[in-house]
């Protein structure tokens, strides 16, 4: 049995090294399941760009180990270039002061294709 595969924190650590600008949220981008990620959601819409998603609501060992991986407790969490960058709060501040745009799209240059891992 192959347990890097099933291995939740392997898992984490692959989709944030394969995608540029990944999301783990509760729910879709089409259909958010809390308000703070449907924010998350609207602010990457506004800046344009492709982004991944993980919707933890479907995938309980991500929501599990994700918290204690990050030490960051809550959802969702917004990942650029392999960092955290933090939550919803995080990012409104980000976007206001023009950081995330600038941010989001150095991680789109510097990678060779975004993938969809959800």
């Amino acid at each position: 049995m192959d347990t890097e595969k099933n291995n939740p924190r392997t898992t984490i650590e692959n989709q944030i090294k394969n995608c540029p600008i990944l999301l783990y949220m509760k729910g879709s981008p089409e259909f958010p399941q809390c308000g703070f990620s449907a924010r998350a959601v609207q602010i990457l819409a506004d800046c344009g760009l492709k982004f991944s998603y993980v919707d933890i609501l479907q995938n309980p060992d991500i929501r599990r180990e994700l918290p204690i991986y990050a030490n960051w407790p809550t959802f969702p969490q917004l990942y650029v270039a392999g960092e955290l960058l933090g939550g919803s709060d995080i990012m409104v501040d980000m976007h206001n002061q023009g950081q995330l745009q600038e941010k989001l799209q150095q991680a789109v240059d510097a990678a060779p294709a975004t993938k969809d891992v959800s």
